[in-house]
Protein backbone atom coordinates (compact mmCIF):
# COMPACT_ATOMS: atom_id res chain seq x y z
CA UNK A 1 0.00 0.00 0.00
CA UNK A 2 1.64 3.61 -0.85
CA UNK A 3 1.85 6.50 1.70
CA UNK A 4 -1.23 7.80 -0.28
CA UNK A 5 -3.53 4.56 -0.23
CA UNK A 6 -3.15 4.74 3.75
CA UNK A 7 -3.91 8.75 3.82
CA UNK A 8 -7.19 7.44 1.84
CA UNK A 9 -8.28 4.94 4.36
CA UNK A 10 -6.99 7.23 7.82
CA UNK A 11 -9.92 9.10 9.16
CA UNK A 12 -8.14 13.05 9.36
CA UNK A 13 -9.42 14.12 12.92
CA UNK A 14 -8.12 17.35 12.67
CA UNK A 15 -9.87 17.63 9.53
CA UNK A 16 -13.67 16.99 11.58
CA UNK A 17 -13.24 18.36 15.02
CA UNK A 18 -14.81 21.51 14.18
CA UNK A 19 -17.83 19.69 13.05
CA UNK A 20 -17.81 17.67 15.82
CA UNK A 21 -17.36 19.93 18.76
CA UNK A 22 -20.34 21.97 17.00
CA UNK A 23 -22.44 19.38 16.97
CA UNK A 24 -21.61 18.68 20.53
CA UNK A 25 -22.62 22.14 21.79
CA UNK A 26 -25.83 22.12 19.21
CA UNK A 27 -26.50 18.77 21.15
CA UNK A 28 -26.04 20.11 24.80
CA UNK A 29 -28.92 22.40 24.44
CA UNK A 30 -31.05 19.81 22.85
CA UNK A 31 -30.20 17.28 26.18
CA UNK A 32 -30.44 20.31 28.60
CA UNK A 33 -34.12 20.81 27.67
CA UNK A 34 -35.19 16.83 27.47
CA UNK A 35 -35.31 15.89 31.29
CA UNK A 36 -37.00 19.33 31.63
CA UNK A 37 -39.86 20.04 28.98
CA UNK A 38 -42.37 17.62 30.40
CA UNK A 39 -42.91 19.23 34.23
CA UNK A 40 -42.17 22.31 32.34
CA UNK A 41 -45.33 21.83 30.56
CA UNK A 42 -46.71 20.34 33.80
CA UNK A 43 -46.27 23.60 35.06
CA UNK A 44 -48.36 25.43 32.69
CA UNK A 45 -51.50 22.81 33.62
CA UNK A 46 -50.78 20.34 30.75
CA UNK A 47 -52.04 16.54 31.34
CA UNK A 48 -50.25 13.61 29.65
CA UNK A 49 -52.21 14.01 26.31
CA UNK A 50 -51.44 17.69 25.84
CA UNK A 51 -47.34 16.70 26.61
CA UNK A 52 -47.53 13.93 24.02
CA UNK A 53 -48.59 16.53 21.59
CA UNK A 54 -45.94 18.96 22.50
CA UNK A 55 -43.69 15.92 22.24
CA UNK A 56 -44.46 15.25 18.63
CA UNK A 57 -44.52 18.80 17.55
CA UNK A 58 -40.62 19.24 17.25
CA UNK A 59 -40.16 15.93 14.64
CA UNK A 60 -43.34 16.13 12.70
CA UNK A 61 -42.08 19.91 11.65
CA UNK A 62 -38.06 18.68 11.72
CA UNK A 63 -39.64 16.12 9.26
CA UNK A 64 -41.23 19.04 7.31
CA UNK A 65 -38.04 20.72 7.52
CA UNK A 66 -34.89 18.62 7.40
CA UNK A 67 -35.75 17.68 3.74
CA UNK A 68 -35.98 20.82 2.20
CA UNK A 69 -33.00 22.21 4.47
CA UNK A 70 -31.13 19.51 3.17
CA UNK A 71 -32.02 20.28 -0.52
CA UNK A 72 -30.80 23.96 0.08
CA UNK A 73 -27.67 23.00 1.57
CA UNK A 74 -26.99 20.99 -1.89
CA UNK A 75 -27.66 24.27 -3.45
CA UNK A 76 -26.30 26.79 -1.34
CA UNK A 77 -23.52 24.85 0.62
CA UNK A 78 -23.58 23.61 3.95
CA UNK A 79 -22.32 26.45 6.12
CA UNK A 80 -24.97 29.25 5.78
CA UNK A 81 -27.70 26.31 6.29
CA UNK A 82 -26.21 25.29 8.79
CA UNK A 83 -26.19 28.76 10.75
CA UNK A 84 -29.96 29.26 9.49
CA UNK A 85 -31.03 26.17 11.44
CA UNK A 86 -28.98 26.97 14.39
CA UNK A 87 -30.72 30.35 14.30
CA UNK A 88 -33.91 28.46 14.55
CA UNK A 89 -32.49 27.01 17.20
CA UNK A 90 -31.79 29.88 19.59
CA UNK A 91 -34.88 31.33 18.76
CA UNK A 92 -36.76 28.38 19.76
CA UNK A 93 -34.88 27.89 23.11
CA UNK A 94 -35.18 31.99 24.11
CA UNK A 95 -38.86 31.67 23.50
CA UNK A 96 -38.82 28.93 25.55
CA UNK A 97 -36.76 30.82 28.54
CA UNK A 98 -39.19 33.69 28.57
CA UNK A 99 -42.58 31.72 28.15
CA UNK A 100 -45.64 32.79 30.19
CA UNK A 101 -48.53 30.39 28.57
CA UNK A 102 -48.38 26.88 27.31
CA UNK A 103 -48.89 27.68 24.09
CA UNK A 104 -45.24 29.61 23.68
CA UNK A 105 -43.96 26.04 24.68
CA UNK A 106 -45.60 24.78 21.52
CA UNK A 107 -44.09 27.70 19.24
CA UNK A 108 -40.60 26.86 20.58
CA UNK A 109 -40.50 23.70 19.56
CA UNK A 110 -42.30 24.54 16.31
CA UNK A 111 -39.82 27.20 15.67
CA UNK A 112 -36.76 24.62 16.67
CA UNK A 113 -38.45 21.23 14.41
CA UNK A 114 -38.81 23.51 11.16
CA UNK A 115 -35.18 25.01 11.58
CA UNK A 116 -33.90 21.13 12.54
CA UNK A 117 -31.58 20.26 9.60
CA UNK A 118 -28.80 20.79 12.05
CA UNK A 119 -27.84 16.80 12.49
CA UNK A 120 -28.21 16.28 8.83
CA UNK A 121 -26.48 19.21 8.07
CA UNK A 122 -23.59 17.76 9.68
CA UNK A 123 -24.03 14.75 8.35
CA UNK A 124 -23.46 15.85 4.56
CA UNK A 125 -20.32 17.55 6.06
CA UNK A 126 -19.08 14.73 7.16
CA UNK A 127 -19.69 12.97 4.02
CA UNK A 128 -18.11 15.54 1.92
CA UNK A 129 -14.95 15.48 4.17
CA UNK A 130 -14.39 11.69 3.89
CA UNK A 131 -13.93 9.16 1.30
CA UNK A 132 -16.15 5.81 1.22
CA UNK A 133 -13.42 4.47 3.53
CA UNK A 134 -14.08 6.27 6.22
CA UNK A 135 -17.38 7.83 6.22
CA UNK A 136 -18.38 5.19 8.23
CA UNK A 137 -16.08 6.14 10.99
CA UNK A 138 -16.54 10.11 10.53
CA UNK A 139 -20.03 9.59 11.06
CA UNK A 140 -19.58 7.30 14.22
CA UNK A 141 -18.00 10.40 15.23
CA UNK A 142 -21.91 11.91 15.53
CA UNK A 143 -22.60 8.77 17.59
CA UNK A 144 -19.87 9.84 20.05
CA UNK A 145 -21.34 13.62 20.63
CA UNK A 146 -25.04 12.10 20.88
CA UNK A 147 -23.80 9.92 23.88
CA UNK A 148 -21.69 12.55 25.16
CA UNK A 149 -24.65 15.20 25.21
CA UNK A 150 -26.77 13.13 26.59
CA UNK A 151 -25.01 12.44 29.60
CA UNK A 152 -23.19 16.39 30.13
CA UNK A 153 -26.67 18.16 28.77
CA UNK A 154 -28.90 16.57 31.83
CA UNK A 155 -25.67 16.99 34.66
CA UNK A 156 -26.02 20.53 33.45
CA UNK A 157 -29.86 21.03 33.92
CA UNK A 158 -29.36 19.57 37.06
CA UNK A 159 -26.80 22.35 37.98
CA UNK A 160 -28.87 24.84 36.49
CA UNK A 161 -31.71 23.81 38.36
CA UNK A 162 -30.22 23.32 41.88
CA UNK A 163 -28.18 27.31 41.51
CA UNK A 164 -31.51 28.76 40.52
CA UNK A 165 -34.15 26.97 42.60
CA UNK A 166 -35.79 24.84 40.25
CA UNK A 167 -36.77 27.86 37.91
CA UNK A 168 -37.23 26.07 35.06
CA UNK A 169 -36.80 29.18 32.73
CA UNK A 170 -33.16 28.87 34.01
CA UNK A 171 -32.42 25.46 31.72
CA UNK A 172 -33.79 27.39 28.85
CA UNK A 173 -31.68 30.23 28.63
CA UNK A 174 -28.76 27.85 29.58
CA UNK A 175 -29.60 25.85 26.04
CA UNK A 176 -29.66 28.97 24.44
CA UNK A 177 -26.27 30.20 25.27
CA UNK A 178 -24.90 26.79 23.86
CA UNK A 179 -26.58 27.62 20.46
CA UNK A 180 -25.20 30.88 20.13
CA UNK A 181 -22.02 29.63 21.01
CA UNK A 182 -22.25 26.96 18.18
CA UNK A 183 -23.57 29.40 15.61
CA UNK A 184 -20.10 31.29 16.40
CA UNK A 185 -18.18 28.66 16.06
CA UNK A 186 -19.91 27.33 12.93
CA UNK A 187 -19.52 30.84 11.40
CA UNK A 188 -15.70 31.61 12.54
CA UNK A 189 -14.28 27.87 12.40
CA UNK A 190 -16.15 25.58 10.49
CA UNK A 191 -14.57 26.34 7.04
CA UNK A 192 -17.47 25.22 3.61
CA UNK A 193 -16.98 21.37 2.52
CA UNK A 194 -19.47 21.97 -0.91
CA UNK A 195 -17.21 23.64 -3.68
CA UNK A 196 -19.57 25.99 -5.73
CA UNK A 197 -19.01 23.52 -8.98
CA UNK A 198 -20.57 20.77 -6.70
CA UNK A 199 -23.67 22.54 -6.02
CA UNK A 200 -26.75 21.06 -7.21
CA UNK A 201 -27.11 24.55 -9.11
CA UNK A 202 -24.11 24.26 -10.65
CA UNK A 203 -26.11 21.17 -12.45
CA UNK A 204 -25.61 18.03 -10.40
CA UNK A 205 -28.77 16.64 -8.23
CA UNK A 206 -31.43 18.76 -10.21
CA UNK A 207 -34.83 17.36 -10.59
CA UNK A 208 -33.90 14.84 -7.17
CA UNK A 209 -37.26 13.88 -6.09
CA UNK A 210 -37.67 13.22 -2.07
CA UNK A 211 -38.54 9.74 -1.16
CA UNK A 212 -41.75 9.03 -2.37
CA UNK A 213 -44.62 6.96 -0.41
CA UNK A 214 -44.54 4.46 -3.17
CA UNK A 215 -40.78 3.42 -2.12
CA UNK A 216 -41.61 3.24 1.31
CA UNK A 217 -43.75 0.39 0.83
CA UNK A 218 -41.70 -1.17 -1.78
CA UNK A 219 -38.75 -1.13 1.12
CA UNK A 220 -41.84 -2.88 3.76
CA UNK A 221 -42.42 -5.16 0.98
CA UNK A 222 -38.40 -6.33 0.59
CA UNK A 223 -38.02 -10.18 1.59
CA UNK A 224 -34.69 -9.50 3.05
CA UNK A 225 -35.49 -6.30 4.93
CA UNK A 226 -39.01 -5.25 5.20
CA UNK A 227 -39.49 -7.09 8.91
CA UNK A 228 -36.27 -5.14 9.98
CA UNK A 229 -37.74 -1.57 8.99
CA UNK A 230 -41.21 -2.72 10.51
CA UNK A 231 -38.95 -3.59 13.81
CA UNK A 232 -37.19 -0.27 13.61
CA UNK A 233 -40.26 1.69 13.59
CA UNK A 234 -41.72 -0.37 16.43
CA UNK A 235 -38.79 -0.13 18.69
CA UNK A 236 -38.39 3.26 18.30
CA UNK A 237 -42.12 4.39 19.44
CA UNK A 238 -41.26 1.76 22.49
CA UNK A 239 -38.06 3.76 23.53
CA UNK A 240 -38.86 6.95 22.15
CA UNK A 241 -42.11 7.00 24.51
CA UNK A 242 -39.97 5.62 27.28
CA UNK A 243 -37.67 8.72 27.01
CA UNK A 244 -40.40 11.26 26.33
CA UNK A 245 -42.92 10.00 28.72
CA UNK A 246 -39.88 9.02 32.13
CA UNK A 247 -40.30 12.38 33.50
CA UNK A 248 -43.88 12.23 34.16
CA UNK A 249 -43.27 8.59 35.38
CA UNK A 250 -41.10 9.24 37.94
CA UNK A 251 -43.07 12.34 39.35
CA UNK A 252 -46.18 10.40 39.24
CA UNK A 253 -44.69 7.05 40.94
CA UNK A 254 -41.62 8.51 42.58
CA UNK A 255 -42.81 12.26 43.53
CA UNK A 256 -39.43 13.54 41.57
CA UNK A 257 -38.56 16.97 40.13
CA UNK A 258 -36.66 18.01 37.05
CA UNK A 259 -33.29 17.75 39.42
CA UNK A 260 -33.97 14.49 40.16
CA UNK A 261 -34.69 13.09 36.73
CA UNK A 262 -31.73 14.88 35.56
CA UNK A 263 -29.16 12.35 37.54
CA UNK A 264 -31.83 9.09 35.92
CA UNK A 265 -31.01 10.91 32.63
CA UNK A 266 -27.29 10.86 32.84
CA UNK A 267 -27.53 7.48 34.17
CA UNK A 268 -29.43 5.79 31.40
CA UNK A 269 -26.85 8.16 29.17
CA UNK A 270 -23.61 6.62 30.74
CA UNK A 271 -25.02 2.96 30.10
CA UNK A 272 -26.10 3.97 26.21
CA UNK A 273 -22.83 5.34 25.41
CA UNK A 274 -20.66 2.51 27.10
CA UNK A 275 -23.16 0.03 24.90
CA UNK A 276 -22.60 2.18 21.63
CA UNK A 277 -18.82 3.00 22.49
CA UNK A 278 -17.75 0.40 23.90
CA UNK A 279 -19.47 -3.15 23.72
CA UNK A 280 -21.80 -3.44 20.41
CA UNK A 281 -18.70 -3.73 18.28
CA UNK A 282 -17.46 -6.63 20.57
CA UNK A 283 -21.05 -8.19 20.70
CA UNK A 284 -21.37 -7.72 16.96
CA UNK A 285 -18.73 -9.30 15.93
CA UNK A 286 -18.91 -12.85 18.47
CA UNK A 287 -22.67 -12.74 18.09
CA UNK A 288 -23.75 -11.29 14.70
CA UNK A 289 -26.09 -8.54 13.98
CA UNK A 290 -29.08 -10.75 13.83
CA UNK A 291 -28.66 -11.93 17.31
CA UNK A 292 -28.20 -8.47 18.71
CA UNK A 293 -31.63 -7.87 17.22
CA UNK A 294 -32.97 -10.36 19.60
CA UNK A 295 -30.87 -9.32 22.24
CA UNK A 296 -32.43 -5.78 21.98
CA UNK A 297 -35.48 -6.31 21.82
CA UNK A 298 -35.70 -9.03 24.67
CA UNK A 299 -33.62 -6.47 27.10
CA UNK A 300 -35.83 -3.39 26.20
CA UNK A 301 -39.15 -5.47 26.65
CA UNK A 302 -38.01 -6.50 30.00
CA UNK A 303 -36.99 -3.16 31.05
CA UNK A 304 -39.83 -1.38 29.67
CA UNK A 305 -41.84 -4.29 31.52
CA UNK A 306 -40.10 -3.53 34.63
CA UNK A 307 -40.17 0.09 34.15
CA UNK A 308 -44.19 0.01 34.21
CA UNK A 309 -44.00 -2.03 37.48
CA UNK A 310 -42.00 0.25 39.74
CA UNK A 311 -43.78 0.64 43.22
CA UNK A 312 -45.49 3.95 43.76
CA UNK A 313 -42.79 4.85 46.18
CA UNK A 314 -41.49 8.29 46.77
CA UNK A 315 -38.17 8.91 47.48
CA UNK A 316 -36.94 9.76 51.07
CA UNK A 317 -36.50 13.54 50.31
CA UNK A 318 -39.77 13.78 48.70
CA UNK A 319 -42.65 16.65 50.12
CA UNK A 320 -45.85 17.09 48.13
CA UNK A 321 -46.54 20.28 49.25
CA UNK A 322 -43.05 22.10 47.92
CA UNK A 323 -43.46 19.95 44.72
CA UNK A 324 -47.01 21.04 44.30
CA UNK A 325 -45.38 24.18 44.53
CA UNK A 326 -42.18 23.86 42.34
CA UNK A 327 -44.85 22.70 39.32
CA UNK A 328 -47.50 25.24 39.82
CA UNK A 329 -45.46 28.81 41.13
CA UNK A 330 -42.10 28.97 41.50
CA UNK A 331 -40.64 28.40 38.17
CA UNK A 332 -43.24 31.33 37.21
CA UNK A 333 -42.59 33.43 40.23
CA UNK A 334 -39.06 33.61 39.77
CA UNK A 335 -39.41 34.61 36.42
CA UNK A 336 -41.55 37.40 37.02
CA UNK A 337 -44.49 35.45 35.01
CA UNK A 338 -47.48 34.75 35.89
CA UNK A 339 -49.39 31.76 34.95
CA UNK A 340 -53.04 32.04 34.68
CA UNK A 341 -53.61 28.37 33.61
CA UNK A 342 -52.41 26.89 36.57
CA UNK A 343 -54.85 27.03 39.54
CA UNK A 344 -52.46 24.98 42.25
CA UNK A 345 -53.44 21.82 41.04
CA UNK A 346 -51.24 19.47 39.11
CA UNK A 347 -52.62 17.74 36.46
CA UNK A 348 -50.28 14.65 36.99
CA UNK A 349 -51.15 12.74 40.06
CA UNK A 350 -48.75 12.98 42.88
CA UNK A 351 -47.45 9.80 44.97
CA UNK A 352 -48.82 10.04 49.05
CA UNK A 353 -45.82 11.10 51.50
CA UNK A 354 -46.36 8.55 53.96
CA UNK A 355 -45.14 5.72 51.92
CA UNK A 356 -41.53 7.22 51.21
CA UNK A 357 -38.43 5.05 50.94
CA UNK A 358 -36.14 3.66 48.27
CA UNK A 359 -37.69 0.71 47.03
CA UNK A 360 -39.06 2.84 44.17
CA UNK A 361 -36.15 4.68 43.25
CA UNK A 362 -33.86 1.35 43.51
CA UNK A 363 -36.23 -0.63 41.43
CA UNK A 364 -36.14 2.01 38.58
CA UNK A 365 -32.49 2.52 38.20
CA UNK A 366 -32.09 -1.65 37.97
CA UNK A 367 -35.36 -1.34 35.39
CA UNK A 368 -33.23 1.45 33.32
CA UNK A 369 -30.19 -1.04 33.06
CA UNK A 370 -32.07 -3.20 30.46
CA UNK A 371 -34.12 -0.66 28.95
CA UNK A 372 -31.60 1.54 27.76
CA UNK A 373 -29.05 -1.87 26.98
CA UNK A 374 -31.85 -2.34 24.41
CA UNK A 375 -32.53 0.93 23.39
CA UNK A 376 -28.57 1.25 23.21
CA UNK A 377 -28.50 -1.89 20.78
CA UNK A 378 -31.68 -1.53 18.85
CA UNK A 379 -30.79 0.89 16.15
CA UNK A 380 -27.39 0.74 15.22
CA UNK A 381 -27.69 -3.52 15.31
CA UNK A 382 -30.87 -3.23 12.52
CA UNK A 383 -29.20 -0.69 10.37
CA UNK A 384 -26.12 -2.48 9.87
CA UNK A 385 -28.37 -6.02 9.25
CA UNK A 386 -30.04 -3.96 6.53
CA UNK A 387 -27.01 -2.82 4.91
CA UNK A 388 -25.53 -6.37 4.76
CA UNK A 389 -29.25 -7.85 2.95
CA UNK A 390 -29.49 -5.71 0.18
CA UNK A 391 -26.95 -5.17 -2.69
CA UNK A 392 -24.75 -1.81 -2.57
CA UNK A 393 -26.60 -0.15 -5.10
CA UNK A 394 -29.95 -0.22 -2.20
CA UNK A 395 -27.89 0.66 1.03
CA UNK A 396 -28.47 4.28 0.83
CA UNK A 397 -32.24 4.07 -0.44
CA UNK A 398 -32.83 1.41 3.20
CA UNK A 399 -31.34 3.63 5.13
CA UNK A 400 -32.95 6.85 4.06
CA UNK A 401 -36.47 4.69 4.26
CA UNK A 402 -34.76 3.67 7.41
CA UNK A 403 -34.30 6.91 8.64
CA UNK A 404 -38.07 8.36 7.51
CA UNK A 405 -39.31 5.96 9.57
CA UNK A 406 -37.72 7.23 12.63
CA UNK A 407 -38.67 10.56 12.32
CA UNK A 408 -42.11 9.18 11.91
CA UNK A 409 -41.73 6.74 14.81
CA UNK A 410 -40.36 9.84 16.75
CA UNK A 411 -43.47 12.18 16.42
CA UNK A 412 -45.86 8.97 16.73
CA UNK A 413 -44.30 7.93 20.27
CA UNK A 414 -45.42 11.13 22.15
CA UNK A 415 -48.18 11.23 20.58
CA UNK A 416 -48.93 7.13 21.49
CA UNK A 417 -47.55 7.24 25.04
CA UNK A 418 -49.75 10.29 26.41
CA UNK A 419 -53.18 9.14 24.85
CA UNK A 420 -52.00 5.84 27.45
CA UNK A 421 -50.77 7.86 30.19
CA UNK A 422 -53.97 9.80 30.38
CA UNK A 423 -56.90 7.29 29.22
CA UNK A 424 -54.99 4.27 31.57
CA UNK A 425 -52.36 5.74 33.93
CA UNK A 426 -48.67 5.85 34.23
CA UNK A 427 -47.52 2.40 33.69
CA UNK A 428 -49.52 1.67 30.35
CA UNK A 429 -47.39 3.09 28.07
CA UNK A 430 -44.36 1.04 29.59
CA UNK A 431 -46.65 -2.07 29.81
CA UNK A 432 -47.84 -2.04 26.35
CA UNK A 433 -44.90 -0.83 24.69
CA UNK A 434 -42.58 -4.01 27.01
CA UNK A 435 -45.59 -6.53 25.44
CA UNK A 436 -45.38 -5.03 22.32
CA UNK A 437 -41.39 -5.60 21.92
CA UNK A 438 -41.94 -9.22 23.43
CA UNK A 439 -44.54 -10.45 20.57
CA UNK A 440 -42.03 -8.62 17.87
CA UNK A 441 -39.41 -10.87 19.34
CA UNK A 442 -41.20 -14.08 19.03
CA UNK A 443 -41.89 -12.89 15.23
CA UNK A 444 -38.20 -12.02 14.90
CA UNK A 445 -37.03 -15.15 16.22
CA UNK A 446 -39.66 -16.79 14.13
CA UNK A 447 -39.36 -14.75 10.57
CA UNK A 448 -35.53 -12.87 10.82
CA UNK A 449 -33.78 -16.04 9.32
CA UNK A 450 -29.74 -16.54 8.96
CA UNK A 451 -28.46 -14.36 5.84
CA UNK A 452 -25.76 -14.08 3.01
CA UNK A 453 -23.90 -12.10 5.78
CA UNK A 454 -24.03 -15.41 8.21
CA UNK A 455 -22.66 -17.29 5.34
CA UNK A 456 -19.65 -15.14 4.34
CA UNK A 457 -18.54 -15.02 8.03
CA UNK A 458 -18.81 -18.36 8.07
CA UNK A 459 -16.59 -18.74 4.72
CA UNK A 460 -14.02 -16.30 6.06
CA UNK A 461 -13.91 -18.58 9.34
CA UNK A 462 -13.16 -21.36 7.34
CA UNK A 463 -10.90 -19.64 5.03
CA UNK A 464 -8.88 -18.59 8.60
CA UNK A 465 -8.96 -21.75 9.72
CA UNK A 466 -6.89 -22.87 7.39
Amino acid sequence: MTNADAAVEKLDFKKLLPVFVIVLIDLLGMTIIIPLMPLYATSFGADALIIGLLGAAYPVMQFIGAPLLGRLSDRYGRKPILVISQIGTLAGFLILGVANALWLLFISRLVDGLSGANISTAQAVITDSTSEKTRTQGLGLLGAAFGLGFIIGPIIAFVSLLASGNNYHIPAFVAAGFSALSILLTWFWLPETLPAERRSGAGAGQGRAAMSFGALFQALGHPEVGLLLVLMAAQQIAFGGFEQLLSLFTLNRLGLNASGNAVIFVFVGVIVVAVQGGLIGPWSRRFGDRRLVYLGLATLAVGLALTALTPAQPVPWYERAALTAELTTRGNAAAGHTNPAVTGEVPIALPDEASRGWLGLAWILVAMVPASIGGGILQPAINSLITKRVSPAEVGGMLGVSAALLSGANAVAPLLGGALFQALGSTAPFLAGGISLGGLLIAALYLIRPGREEAAAAGLARGGAH
